[in-house]
């Protein structure tokens, strides 16, 4: 449902994901049944050799595709072995935008939090959260991916910077 929620709602904007990673020891139960509903919903599928056994008539994924932003209904699709080849993948591929994990596991979404260096870091919830709206700052206005000034979504607040003037009379700061 998470999954689905955060490709599919609305695949044009920031928010929606891109890739998908999925742990190898949960890819043969959940990619034939994910793989069904994203093709329901018209969605592209482009995958590893390892999703391609799960979800039959898809796409190679190519590795352009692991660092795409679509803002379409395509995915690439990854199988993972652990948490950590997952995390070496965000790294070298991944915006710096917005990531999710979904797991029961906590010792493994506190790894992932502590070592995906996004704006957005999501544990057990949708990407689609991502916004500046959601996260109360009124209108979105932009997002940052960078790490000076402003990172993640932004409002006017954001925007603005400042000018002080100090008039005085000679006055001295002790």
């Amino acid at each position: 449902k998470v999954a689905f929620n955060a490709k599919c709602k609305r695949t044009g904007v920031c928010n929606a994901m891109e890739t998908l990673l999925v742990h190898r020891a949960v890819a043969p139960k959940f990619l034939p049944t994910y793989g069904a509903m994203l093709k329901k919903a018209g969605c592209e599928i482009r995958g590893d050799e390892t999703t391609r056994k799960f979800i039959s008539g898809i796409k190679k994924a190519t590795e352009e595709d692991w660092k795409t932003e679509y803002l379409d209904k395509i995915l690439s699709i990854r199988v993972v072995k652990d948490i950590d080849e997952a995390i070496r993948h965000i790294q070298e591929y991944g915006s710096a935008h917005t990531d999710s994990i979904i797991t029961r596991n906590q010792k493994a979404a506190r790894q992932f939090v502590s070592h995906v260096d996004s704006s957005s870091v999501m544990v057990n919830a949708s990407t689609r959260f991502s916004d500046g709206n959601e996260y109360g700052f009124g209108a979105e206005i932009g997002i940052s991916t960078d790490k000076v000034h402003v990172r993640g979504p932004m409002g006017l607040e954001g925007l603005i910077s400042y000018k002080y003037v100090v008039e005085g009379n000679g006055q001295v700061r002790t």
